[in-house]
């Protein structure tokens, strides 16, 4: 869908013949859509008196960084998706968990190490991967060691931290210095959206932090994302995809995304 052409037509935020940094127009240029909802990119060329090829590049840039969705012929203010506590995000989607974790635990061999981080979907796969023998886990979600270490049958890491009480979850840079310590086969991790252009996001910024870390020492990215995180965007980037080895969902992606992830060479289990 395009936007309307007449966006900010007329208001000039820089005067004819005086150059604007690329930063600066584009953060102004985020204000604008922000601001607006939508904008042009033929009205943004005339608003920083630049080329309409000048304009496509800075809103190629913005997009992928997250911050607003770029479409023909323009852009458009991002709404991003936001999660509940946990206990009610446990309560949604369990089927689609529950396939994501049958698809996950035929990915994982024993006696792997693999980083598990916090998640609703995450939890919902500790109950297979309690099956598998001789595997490590190093996590940093008190929920998902109590399910893990009931089994007995898999040895347990519990990274230390500041104490985030809903998820049950430690975070901050005493969780990530302890990361560093470790190195994993596989950095399985939950996400709340997943898009063509930013990639794998989070909507909490100490939990991106977590994943980010994760990623660093692991060998394989293992993202779980169900269908209707699909195509949407959250506030903080874990990673673009071509950093994902793997996304594990209950349906396969359709669309931009689907294309996106080829081009990038991820994986797609179901």
């Amino acid at each position: 869908m395009g936007v309307d052409t007449g966006t900010r037509a007329g208001l000039r935020w820089a005067p004819q013949g005086v150059s604007v940094k690329p930063r600066d127009r584009q953060d102004r240029i985020l204000q604008i859509v922000r601001q607006d909802g939508a904008a042009s990119v033929e009205a943004l060329a005339e608003a920083f008196s630049v080329s309409v090829e000048t304009v496509r590049r800075d809103l190629h840039d913005l997009a992928s960084t997250g911050a607003l969705h770029k479409v023909r012929g323009g852009a458009r203010r991002i709404r991003l998706a936001t999660e509940g506590s946990f206990e009610e995000r446990q309560m949604e989607q369990a089927g689609a968990k529950a396939a994501i974790a049958r698809a996950l635990a035929a990915a994982i061999a024993p006696g792997d190490t693999i980083f598990l981080d916090t998640g609703t979907t995450t939890l919902a796969c500790a109950e297979e991967l309690s099956q598998l023998d001789g595997l490590t886990v190093i996590t940093n979600s008190v929920r998902i060691a109590q399910r893990l270490g009931a089994s007995g049958g898999v040895r347990v890491f519990v990274l230390g931290g500041a104490w985030s009480a809903d998820n049950a979850e430690t975070v901050g840079p005493m969780a990530i210095e302890q990361i560093g310590r470790f190195q994993a086969d596989h950095a399985v991790l939950g996400v709340a959206a997943i898009d063509a252009e930013a990639g794998a996001m989070d909507a909490d910024f100490d939990e991106a932090q977590i994943a980010h870390a994760m990623i660093g020492h692991s060998r394989h990215v293992i993202v779980l994302a169900h269908a209707e995180k699909h195509g949407r965007r959250a506030a903080f980037r874990v990673c673009r995809l071509d950093e994902i080895d793997v996304l594990v969902s209950d349906q396969r992606p359709e669309g931009h995304l689907a294309a996106a992830l080829e081009r990038a060479r991820v994986e797609v289990r179901c």
